[in-house]
Protein backbone atom coordinates (compact mmCIF):
# COMPACT_ATOMS: atom_id res chain seq x y z
CA UNK A 1 0.00 0.00 0.00
CA UNK A 2 1.16 3.52 -0.69
CA UNK A 3 2.89 5.23 2.22
CA UNK A 4 2.43 8.78 3.42
CA UNK A 5 5.43 10.87 2.39
CA UNK A 6 7.92 10.69 5.24
CA UNK A 7 5.58 8.66 7.44
CA UNK A 8 5.00 5.04 8.33
CA UNK A 9 1.24 5.23 8.05
CA UNK A 10 -0.31 3.93 4.82
CA UNK A 11 -2.18 6.31 2.57
CA UNK A 12 -5.67 5.57 1.39
CA UNK A 13 -6.13 5.57 -2.38
CA UNK A 14 -7.64 9.05 -2.59
CA UNK A 15 -4.86 10.46 -0.38
CA UNK A 16 -2.21 8.89 -2.60
CA UNK A 17 -3.84 10.41 -5.69
CA UNK A 18 -4.01 13.81 -3.99
CA UNK A 19 -0.31 13.56 -3.12
CA UNK A 20 0.58 12.64 -6.71
CA UNK A 21 -1.45 15.45 -8.25
CA UNK A 22 -0.40 17.93 -5.56
CA UNK A 23 3.28 17.19 -6.19
CA UNK A 24 2.71 17.62 -9.93
CA UNK A 25 1.13 21.03 -9.36
CA UNK A 26 3.83 22.21 -6.97
CA UNK A 27 6.62 21.03 -9.27
CA UNK A 28 5.15 22.98 -12.21
CA UNK A 29 4.02 19.97 -14.21
CA UNK A 30 0.59 21.57 -13.99
CA UNK A 31 0.68 25.35 -14.01
CA UNK A 32 -1.85 27.90 -12.73
CA UNK A 33 -4.73 28.05 -15.18
CA UNK A 34 -4.09 24.57 -16.57
CA UNK A 35 -7.16 22.38 -16.75
CA UNK A 36 -7.23 18.73 -15.75
CA UNK A 37 -8.74 16.16 -18.04
CA UNK A 38 -12.21 14.91 -17.25
CA UNK A 39 -12.56 12.58 -14.31
CA UNK A 40 -13.20 9.58 -16.54
CA UNK A 41 -9.93 10.09 -18.43
CA UNK A 42 -7.89 11.01 -15.36
CA UNK A 43 -9.16 8.19 -13.18
CA UNK A 44 -8.52 5.72 -16.01
CA UNK A 45 -4.99 7.07 -16.49
CA UNK A 46 -4.34 6.67 -12.76
CA UNK A 47 -5.85 3.19 -12.72
CA UNK A 48 -8.50 3.99 -10.10
CA UNK A 49 -12.25 4.36 -9.97
CA UNK A 50 -13.91 7.76 -10.23
CA UNK A 51 -14.86 7.86 -6.53
CA UNK A 52 -11.32 8.10 -5.04
CA UNK A 53 -10.33 10.47 -7.83
CA UNK A 54 -13.19 12.82 -6.91
CA UNK A 55 -12.20 12.61 -3.23
CA UNK A 56 -8.62 13.49 -4.16
CA UNK A 57 -9.80 16.57 -6.04
CA UNK A 58 -11.82 17.66 -3.01
CA UNK A 59 -8.63 17.53 -0.92
CA UNK A 60 -6.77 19.69 -3.44
CA UNK A 61 -9.65 22.15 -3.69
CA UNK A 62 -9.70 22.46 0.12
CA UNK A 63 -5.96 23.22 0.10
CA UNK A 64 -6.44 25.90 -2.53
CA UNK A 65 -4.53 24.15 -5.34
CA UNK A 66 -7.55 23.52 -7.56
CA UNK A 67 -10.92 25.04 -8.29
CA UNK A 68 -13.82 23.26 -9.90
CA UNK A 69 -16.64 25.06 -11.65
CA UNK A 70 -19.64 23.81 -13.60
CA UNK A 71 -18.92 23.73 -17.34
CA UNK A 72 -15.44 25.27 -16.79
CA UNK A 73 -14.05 22.05 -15.34
CA UNK A 74 -11.20 21.70 -12.85
CA UNK A 75 -8.23 24.04 -13.09
CA UNK A 76 -5.08 24.83 -11.14
CA UNK A 77 -5.54 28.02 -9.14
CA UNK A 78 -3.15 31.00 -9.02
CA UNK A 79 -0.23 30.38 -6.67
CA UNK A 80 -1.32 33.08 -4.21
CA UNK A 81 -4.38 30.97 -3.39
CA UNK A 82 -2.38 27.90 -2.41
CA UNK A 83 -2.31 27.06 1.28
CA UNK A 84 1.48 26.73 1.31
CA UNK A 85 1.63 26.29 5.09
CA UNK A 86 -0.60 23.23 5.04
CA UNK A 87 1.57 20.32 6.26
CA UNK A 88 0.62 18.15 3.27
CA UNK A 89 1.39 20.93 0.80
CA UNK A 90 4.79 21.43 2.45
CA UNK A 91 5.45 17.70 2.17
CA UNK A 92 4.55 17.70 -1.52
CA UNK A 93 6.71 20.77 -2.08
CA UNK A 94 9.80 18.99 -0.74
CA UNK A 95 9.28 15.66 -2.51
CA UNK A 96 11.11 17.22 -5.44
CA UNK A 97 13.33 20.26 -5.79
CA UNK A 98 11.66 23.01 -3.74
CA UNK A 99 11.19 26.47 -5.18
CA UNK A 100 14.13 28.58 -4.02
CA UNK A 101 12.06 31.72 -3.43
CA UNK A 102 9.58 29.74 -1.36
CA UNK A 103 12.35 28.28 0.80
CA UNK A 104 13.53 31.83 1.48
CA UNK A 105 9.97 32.88 2.36
CA UNK A 106 9.60 29.92 4.71
CA UNK A 107 12.71 30.81 6.67
CA UNK A 108 11.73 34.47 6.70
CA UNK A 109 8.46 33.45 8.36
CA UNK A 110 10.28 31.26 10.87
CA UNK A 111 12.66 34.13 11.58
CA UNK A 112 9.72 36.30 12.62
CA UNK A 113 7.64 33.73 14.51
CA UNK A 114 10.12 31.52 16.34
CA UNK A 115 12.33 34.12 18.06
CA UNK A 116 9.17 35.81 19.39
CA UNK A 117 7.85 32.44 20.52
CA UNK A 118 11.12 31.63 22.30
CA UNK A 119 11.00 34.97 24.13
CA UNK A 120 7.45 34.31 25.34
CA UNK A 121 8.31 30.73 26.28
CA UNK A 122 11.17 31.99 28.46
CA UNK A 123 8.73 33.85 30.70
CA UNK A 124 5.73 31.51 30.53
CA UNK A 125 7.01 27.94 30.26
CA UNK A 126 6.07 25.35 32.82
CA UNK A 127 8.34 22.73 34.34
CA UNK A 128 6.50 20.09 32.32
CA UNK A 129 7.14 21.97 29.08
CA UNK A 130 10.81 22.39 29.97
CA UNK A 131 11.01 18.65 30.57
CA UNK A 132 9.47 18.01 27.14
CA UNK A 133 12.09 20.23 25.50
CA UNK A 134 14.88 18.54 27.43
CA UNK A 135 13.71 15.06 26.39
CA UNK A 136 13.55 16.20 22.77
CA UNK A 137 17.11 17.50 22.96
CA UNK A 138 18.29 14.23 24.47
CA UNK A 139 16.64 12.29 21.64
CA UNK A 140 18.19 14.60 19.04
CA UNK A 141 21.60 13.97 20.57
CA UNK A 142 21.06 10.22 20.76
CA UNK A 143 19.76 9.76 17.22
CA UNK A 144 21.04 12.76 15.17
CA UNK A 145 19.02 14.67 12.59
CA UNK A 146 19.99 12.15 9.92
CA UNK A 147 17.43 9.74 11.37
CA UNK A 148 13.65 9.71 11.56
CA UNK A 149 13.79 9.57 15.35
CA UNK A 150 16.09 12.59 15.52
CA UNK A 151 13.91 14.57 13.12
CA UNK A 152 10.81 13.71 15.13
CA UNK A 153 12.55 14.97 18.27
CA UNK A 154 13.54 18.19 16.50
CA UNK A 155 9.92 18.80 15.54
CA UNK A 156 8.81 18.07 19.13
CA UNK A 157 11.31 20.62 20.45
CA UNK A 158 9.93 23.38 18.24
CA UNK A 159 6.35 22.33 19.05
CA UNK A 160 7.07 22.52 22.77
CA UNK A 161 8.35 26.09 22.44
CA UNK A 162 5.25 27.23 20.57
CA UNK A 163 3.06 25.53 23.16
CA UNK A 164 5.05 27.14 25.98
CA UNK A 165 4.13 30.62 24.76
CA UNK A 166 0.72 30.16 26.38
CA UNK A 167 -0.69 31.85 23.29
CA UNK A 168 -3.35 29.95 21.34
CA UNK A 169 -2.49 31.71 18.07
CA UNK A 170 1.18 30.69 18.35
CA UNK A 171 0.20 27.16 19.33
CA UNK A 172 -2.03 26.93 16.24
CA UNK A 173 1.13 27.27 14.14
CA UNK A 174 2.62 24.06 15.54
CA UNK A 175 1.68 21.89 12.56
CA UNK A 176 2.92 24.38 9.98
CA UNK A 177 6.17 25.30 11.74
CA UNK A 178 6.78 21.66 12.61
CA UNK A 179 6.29 20.62 8.99
CA UNK A 180 8.62 23.40 7.83
CA UNK A 181 11.31 22.24 10.27
CA UNK A 182 10.81 18.60 9.30
CA UNK A 183 10.89 19.00 5.55
CA UNK A 184 13.77 21.47 5.32
CA UNK A 185 15.79 19.14 7.57
CA UNK A 186 14.99 16.11 5.45
CA UNK A 187 15.81 18.04 2.30
CA UNK A 188 19.22 19.01 3.69
CA UNK A 189 19.95 15.44 4.74
CA UNK A 190 18.83 14.11 1.36
CA UNK A 191 21.15 16.48 -0.48
CA UNK A 192 24.24 15.78 1.65
CA UNK A 193 25.37 15.11 5.17
CA UNK A 194 25.00 18.16 7.39
CA UNK A 195 28.27 20.13 7.49
CA UNK A 196 27.84 20.85 11.20
CA UNK A 197 26.03 19.66 14.29
CA UNK A 198 22.90 21.80 14.91
CA UNK A 199 22.35 20.40 18.42
CA UNK A 200 24.34 23.18 20.18
CA UNK A 201 22.06 25.78 18.53
CA UNK A 202 19.03 24.08 20.06
CA UNK A 203 20.75 23.70 23.42
CA UNK A 204 21.45 27.46 23.49
CA UNK A 205 17.75 28.17 22.94
CA UNK A 206 16.80 25.75 25.69
CA UNK A 207 19.33 27.20 28.14
CA UNK A 208 17.93 30.71 27.66
CA UNK A 209 14.31 29.54 28.00
CA UNK A 210 15.19 27.52 31.09
CA UNK A 211 16.90 30.58 32.60
CA UNK A 212 13.87 32.74 31.91
CA UNK A 213 15.94 35.11 29.74
CA UNK A 214 13.57 36.31 27.01
CA UNK A 215 16.14 38.43 25.14
CA UNK A 216 18.70 35.64 25.07
CA UNK A 217 16.07 33.10 23.99
CA UNK A 218 14.98 35.31 21.10
CA UNK A 219 18.58 35.90 19.99
CA UNK A 220 19.47 32.21 20.23
CA UNK A 221 16.44 31.19 18.19
CA UNK A 222 17.16 33.86 15.57
CA UNK A 223 20.68 32.45 15.26
CA UNK A 224 19.34 28.89 15.00
CA UNK A 225 17.00 29.83 12.14
CA UNK A 226 19.74 31.82 10.38
CA UNK A 227 22.18 28.90 10.51
CA UNK A 228 19.48 26.48 9.36
CA UNK A 229 18.89 28.73 6.36
CA UNK A 230 22.60 28.70 5.56
CA UNK A 231 22.60 24.89 5.67
CA UNK A 232 19.56 24.72 3.40
CA UNK A 233 21.12 27.17 0.94
CA UNK A 234 24.08 24.83 0.57
CA UNK A 235 21.74 21.96 -0.30
CA UNK A 236 20.10 23.91 -3.14
CA UNK A 237 21.70 24.13 -6.59
CA UNK A 238 24.24 26.95 -6.53
CA UNK A 239 24.30 28.30 -10.06
CA UNK A 240 24.62 31.67 -11.74
CA UNK A 241 23.01 34.73 -10.18
CA UNK A 242 21.09 32.58 -7.69
CA UNK A 243 24.19 31.19 -5.94
CA UNK A 244 23.88 33.53 -2.96
CA UNK A 245 20.21 34.42 -3.12
CA UNK A 246 19.34 32.62 0.13
CA UNK A 247 22.22 33.91 2.21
Amino acid sequence: MTKRVGDARPLRIHQAIAARLGSAILSGEYRPGDGLEGEIEQSAALGVSRTPYREALRILVAKGLLESRPKAGTRVTPRERWNVLDPDVLAWMFTGQPDEAFVRDLFELRGVIEPAAAALAATRRTDTQLATMERALAAMGAHSLATQAGQDADRQFHHAILQATGNQAFAALCSSIGAAVQWTTRFKQRASASPRDPLPDHQAVFAAISAGDAAAASAAMAQLVHLALDDTARALPQTGDHANSLT
